[in-house]
């Protein structure tokens, strides 16, 4: 199958586009797209690939679905376009970095500027109908999100996992911490964020970390 996605992830994917279940998704995203209001737009779906080649990856960051309401999901999660207000968990990201590192809140909750320097900005299910919160889950894309989990893991070294809530870490439970560094806390929703997300330090030890290992750090 021929799927538009950035080359190096295209030659790693090419099996898994192949497998049966991954034809049942894409018949079944290209219904909707043709049927229903879905984001994000259909050339963004592999935003997160096209920002972030393979060998690129320095951090990844787990999300679990894409925003629902108009203008918001542009293929990186909990990233929005420019100009987008930031939805509350972002806002909580941001604060979270301007405790840890002194960096400002930004202007633009666009995150193409991280994704850009390493940071792989991964969602579970990368498509959503408007205004209907996972209605895209268990159609084939949390396994085929595995799979690209499973291939950074198993074919890199000193890469930084952030995985935050229980969905995050259980999908990253199989990961290798002797070969990468694994951060978690609970999720930085408005719901949880008090509860241990202030206060991780996760984007100074990420930094840390890829110092120790001679990578440039992100500049969040």
């Amino acid at each position: 199958m021929d799927v538009r996605i950035e080359t190096s992830w295209k030659q790693r994917l090419e099996e898994e586009f192949e497998k049966p279940y991954f034809g049942e998704l894409i018949r079944f995203v290209r219904q909707e797209y043709a049927t229903h209001t879905v984001f994000p737009p259909g050339k963004l779906i592999f935003n997160a690939f096209d920002h972030c080649p393979f060998d690129q990856v320095k951090v990844v960051i787990l999300g679990q679905d894409p925003y629902h309401g108009p203008g918001q999901a542009h293929g990186l999660c909990f990233s929005v376009p420019d100009g987008v207000p930031f939805p509350p968990s972002l806002q909580n990201i941001f604060t979270e970095i301007d405790k840890d590192l002194g960096v400002p809140v930004p202007a633009s909750g666009n995150l193409e500027r991280w994704a850009n320097q390493g940071v792989f900005l991964l969602n579970a299910t990368l498509t959503v109908r408007a205004h209907q919160a996972g209605s895209h889950q268990n159609k084939g894309w949390e396994r085929f999100t595995d799979s690209v989990i499973h291939l950074l893991a198993e074919n890199r070294e000193h890469l930084v996992f952030m995985l935050w809530g229980s969905y995050a870490q259980q999908k990253g439970r199989f990961i290798d911490a002797s070969r990468h560094l694994v951060l978690q806390s609970v999720h930085p929703s408005p719901l949880s964020a008090y509860r241990g997300f202030f206060g991780n330090h996760h984007f100074s030890q990420a930094n840390a970390y890829l110092a120790t290992h001679g990578l440039e750090p992100i500049h969040w």
